[in-house]
């Protein structure tokens, strides 16, 4: 039940229209109910009466006049507005509960969604959330007008004959017991199949973007097996779910078809023995009608209502994720910084049941500093710069910027003041401009354009078809690598935030590219704190720190030339990588203002 109240939190800012709709509803459905009366007057009074011809056509075209008028210039404008207000109360909610996630979906952390595949999740907030519409229009309007309805009906039919009433619903109680019986196992059956139709998306999300990938191996017969798996289990909990719901339809419509056999028996029973007229005898049949067509209805509801609260079980589990990182109680936003991060004994690791990543960090970066993350992969390099936006919590100890505990502040007002440029920068289908604005949307166009000169991107973005207005498509498919860097770089331009972290910005580029996404990240640097996490050594040579992290713990710190002198692990790792490279890159990579150069 608290499912349910969880959902019609959305539906409860419409309640009016809701009211309205059941209002307009029970006059929509009150209208119908006159006709089996009718039909009894003109059966009993008008075709078997015993006035004179001239008076009965009289009646029956002044009988249909008043009925032409209800059915047709009555009954119009009332089904308009209940549609388009049950239409409108759906339409809304749904639209709630999509921001709703979306807004939820924004706040998760970066571990749920390690843990989760995109295509699922989508799967919920698209899928699950549109099942969940007959929540409203069904649970909340219709099935509730289909009550109010059959208990009309049986109102007038005991009025006209108590005993042909009964007869009529013997079978009222069979009903009970199949929805009972039937919709439990359906409610499982249809869960089921939304979670494998969930599992299919997920596939096929992933597959779909690795598709070089599956090209390049030419793997697409072995991805058509795969895929033909999951389609096939899909198939089979459809499947299961359509044998049981023609199953429960099945015995649904035969108990109906059963009740219409009673009354002919026993009403033209009624009729002979001279206890119920022709024209009751009818109306009464209409009636019946109108009886088990709410009836039906409301069985049906049953099994829409039962799909509905299985795709709103899968949509609350995902409404229901905790957050990892949150506000603490009482944070407060934070000031403008100068950029200074201290790490205070920090231990950290992914999830409780798993290994330290990092192991009693001692670290100080001062306001303007370049300093550098050295060390093999797997050593925790990324864990330290991805604490400092709060992407993770720490388990222990502190990060502090400027003296602020990170984690005393805004999530808000400490991310805007960081920037970061990765190896894989993500850019989103649209265009260059729209790109560039995520570092600071709303900003004028005339920073855009610095921004990009800023980042060496102008000249190219210039040379584009449509220019700043180029569509570049999902994930920037129809830019290069380079490009796509300094696009992420204009990005970080035009937030101008005071603490940049640069992730492997340059070790995916061809050397062209390389130059002139290294010039603008020079550029970039300058002025700002700066960490840098480099795996080739020769491009962090003149950083004012170099940090060696191994197995999660800082083993060497010093400058480039402190560090070679000790001759330990980083010296090392130069030495061997220099020999590598001809020895001479790093000499060609030195910078003149003491900025780093990425790789």
């Amino acid at each position: 039940m608290s499912n349910f109240k969880a959902y019609y939190s959305f539906v409860k800012p419409y309640w009016h229209l809701v009211l309205a709709t059941v209002l307009i509803g029970i006059v929509k459905f009150a209208i119908p109910l006159t006709l089996p009366l009718l039909l009894k007057y003109v059966v009993d009074e008008v075709l078997l009466g015993e006035q004179a011809d001239a008076e009965r056509i009289r009646s029956l075209l002044t009988v249909i006049g008043a009925a032409s008028v209800l059915f047709i210039v009555v009954r119009y404008p009332i089904e308009y507005y209940r549609q388009y207000f049950a239409q409108l109360i759906t339409s809304r909610t749904l639209f709630d509960i999509r921001n709703r996630l979306y807004d939820h979906a924004q706040r998760l952390s970066l571990r749920y969604y390690q843990n989760h595949k995109t295509g699922e999740i989508i799967s919920r907030m698209m899928n699950d959330v549109e099942q969940t519409k007959g929540l409203v229009e069904t649970g909340m309007m219709n099935i509730w007008l289909d009550v109010i309805t059959l208990s009309i009906a049986i109102g007038i039919m005991s009025y006209m004959d108590s005993s042909l009433t009964l007869v009529s619903i013997a079978i009222l109680p069979f009903y009970a017991i199949a929805v009972k019986l039937l919709y439990k196992k359906l409610r499982m059956l249809t869960k089921s199949r939304s979670q494998s139709l969930a599992e299919m998306q997920g596939y096929l999300h992933e597959r779909i973007n690795g598709i070089p990938v599956i090209k390049s191996f030419t793997l697409e017969q072995n991805e058509l097996r795969q895929f033909g798996k999951k389609n096939e289990q899909f198939l089979k909990r459809a499947l299961a779910h359509t044998r049981w719901n023609a199953l429960t339809n099945g015995i649904i419509n035969t108990l109906t078809d059963i009740a219409p056999l009673l009354v002919i028996a026993y009403g033209g029973y009624q009729v002979i023995q001279g206890h119920l007229t022709v024209g009751g005898f009818v109306a009464f049949f209409g009636y019946l009608e109108r009886l088990y067509n709410p009836l039906r209805r409301i069985v049906n509801s049953s099994t829409e209502l039962t799909q509905a609260s299985a795709s709103l079980e899968r949509v609350l589990e995902f409404m229901q994720e905790p957050y990892d990182v949150t506000d603490a109680p009482g944070a407060k936003p934070m000031r403008e910084i100068e950029g200074d991060v201290r790490f205070e004994n920090v231990w950290f690791k992914y999830a409780e049941d798993s290994d330290w990543i990092l192991k009693g960090i001692q670290l100080h970066i001062r306001p303007g500093e370049t300093v550098a993350l050295v060390g093999m992969s797997g050593g925790g390099k990324s864990s330290i710069v991805s604490l400092i936006p709060r992407l993770y919590d720490i388990q222990s100890g502190s990060v502090a910027i400027d003296g602020q505990d990170i984690r005393q502040v805004t999530l808000q007002s400490l991310r805007s003041q960081i920037g970061v440029v990765l190896q894989d920068n993500i850019l989103f289908s649209g265009t260059i401009r729209e790109n560039i604005l995520f570092g600071r949307p709303g900003a004028k166009d005339e920073e855009v354009l610095q921004a990009a000169r800023a980042a060496n991107a102008h000249d190219f973005i210039l040379d584009l078809p449509q220019g700043y207005e180029t569509q570049i498509g999902e994930r920037g498919v129809k830019l290069s690598g380079g490009q796509k860097q300094r696009i992420a770089i204009a990005r970080v331009f035009l937030k101008n935030p005071k603490l940049i972290i640069l992730d492997e910005a340059t070790s995916a580029l061809d050397l062209e590219s390389e130059h002139l996404v290294q010039d603008s990240l020079e550029r970039l640097a300058r002025d700002r704190t700066t960490i840098v996490i480099a795996h080739r050594l020769s491009t962090i040579t003149h950083a004012d720190k170099i940090i060696l992290i191994e197995h999660g713990q800082i083993k060497e710190e010093g400058t480039h030339r402190e560090l070679m002198e000790v001759g330990g692990s980083y010296a090392r790792l130069f030495n061997i990588q220099t020999i590598g490279e001809g020895g001479t890159r790093h000499a060609n990579d030195k910078t003149n203002d003491g900025a780093p150069v990425l790789g």
